[in-house]
């Protein structure tokens, strides 16, 4: 990982996306958990630090928050790519198709946690992502998903 979370530098969400209201991503939405996303040459990477209110049970952090940060997480990765790829100068709006996250071991709240993504396969409106969790220097989840880009019509075109 090559840029922390605490970085100056602004992250995909606050460059792109400054008025989403997501509650995993968005910067504009002030009790979500506002993951902050940077290139980091073939991959995407995050560090997001876990709350006391992000727990399932002392101590380890809730699956959902787990799914949510994966999920957003991947979704910046395959925006980011696809406007690469395509030489856009701005992103196109995606949205979740599918993700499957798997749970391999307890994640601890009170360890920085790192996320980091690529795309590992693409199409002209989607791309698959692989990610990881990170936690105390070893993977507590995965996932694998596929993000869509949306068409004038679709309720979250435009949303950013």
């Amino acid at each position: 990982m090559t840029r922390p979370s605490n970085s100056d530098m602004k992250s995909l969400q606050e460059l792109y996306a400054p008025e989403n209201a997501c509650f995993g991503c968005g910067p504009a939405n002030e009790r979500g958990l506002h993951v902050r996303s940077f290139p980091a040459g073939e991959e995407v990477v995050a560090e997001w630090k876990p709350e006391p209110q992000y727990e399932a049970f002392p101590g380890m952090l809730n699956g959902g928050i787990i799914g949510a940060l994966l999920d957003c997480h991947s979704n910046w990765t395959a925006t980011h790519f696809m406007m690469q790829r395509d030489g856009k100068s701005a992103p196109d709006c995606t949205v979740t198709a599918d993700f499957h996250v798997k749970l391999l071991r307890p994640t601890p709240a009170d360890e920085l946690i790192k996320l980091r993504a690529r795309v590992v396969d693409s199409k002209e409106d989607r791309a698959t992502v692989e990610a990881e969790l990170i936690a105390g220097g070893k993977v507590c989840a995965t996932c694998r998903g596929t993000f869509v880009a949306v068409k004038e019509g679709h309720p979250a075109y435009h949303r950013w």
